[in-house]
């Protein structure tokens, strides 16, 4: 949305945080904030009633957190609201937890202003903040963990995928870029948008966030490996 100012809500505990939040968006040309909220079950009614691009998510909050918010706001089709978490290296599992819940991505707390900048547009323009390699390997090291996890002779969910749309979905899962991906298999980079919106489509998978956990929970991509 280029010739437009981006909406976000900051969703945080923190009186402060929120503040510090605001002054810097704010001051940021083409992101305006919309809302606060401090709590998730505020954060949902401020997401349907100011209508966000981005909300800017805390993950504990109380009543309320922002696991269970994001679920709400993700699940809802007739929002248009992208969920970005803001977190700590201590709350790894909850963000796994939130990357489930419909998440388009994480940010920590301690990130440099103009890299959550950066890190909104980009969540705005549709992607999935991926972009840290450390976040496959969140996911990777957590679906190792879950008890529902599936080998990887037991593909669930895939049966409709081309053997290239395989190929690339375990690049995405990987942490790979489209321009990586483009120059891993040779081919161009509208090819490789092209495979990846077609796997958005198939899976029905909300973004890029989403085809890396289920790429991991369906068996395609094992952990480790």
């Amino acid at each position: 949305m280029p010739d437009e100012s981006v909406r976000v809500l900051v969703v945080d505990d923190e009186a402060l945080i929120r503040a510090g939040f605001r002054v810097l968006l704010n001051a940021s040309p083409g992101l305006t904030v919309v809302g606060e909220a401090a709590d998730g079950a505020t954060a949902v009614r401020q997401c349907r009633a100011l209508r966000p691009d981005v909300v800017l998510m805390d993950i504990r909050m109380p009543g309320m957190d922002g696991l269970e918010a994001t679920r709400y706001v993700a699940g809802d089709e007739s929002l248009d609201a992208r969920v970005l978490i803001v977190t700590t290296f201590g709350e790894d599992e909850h963000v796994f937890a939130a990357l489930r819940a419909g998440a388009s991505g994480f940010v920590l707390k301690d990130t440099p202003p103009e890299d959550l900048v950066a890190a909104i547009r980009v969540v705005a323009e549709g992607e999935a903040l991926l972009t840290p390699r450390v976040t496959t390997r969140l996911v990777a090291e957590f679906v190792r963990r879950s008890p529902t996890h599936r080998s990887a002779a037991e593909p669930v969910g895939l049966d409709g995928l081309t053997e290239r749309e395989r190929e690339v979905l375990g690049q995405v899962a990987a942490g790979m870029s489209n321009a990586e991906i483009a120059d891993q298999f040779v081919v161009s980079l509208n090819t490789v948008k092209t495979h990846v919106s077609r796997l958005l489509f198939k899976l029905a998978a909300r973004d890029r966030a989403q085809l890396v956990v289920l790429a991991y929970e369906s068996g395609l991509v094992v952990p480790g490996s």
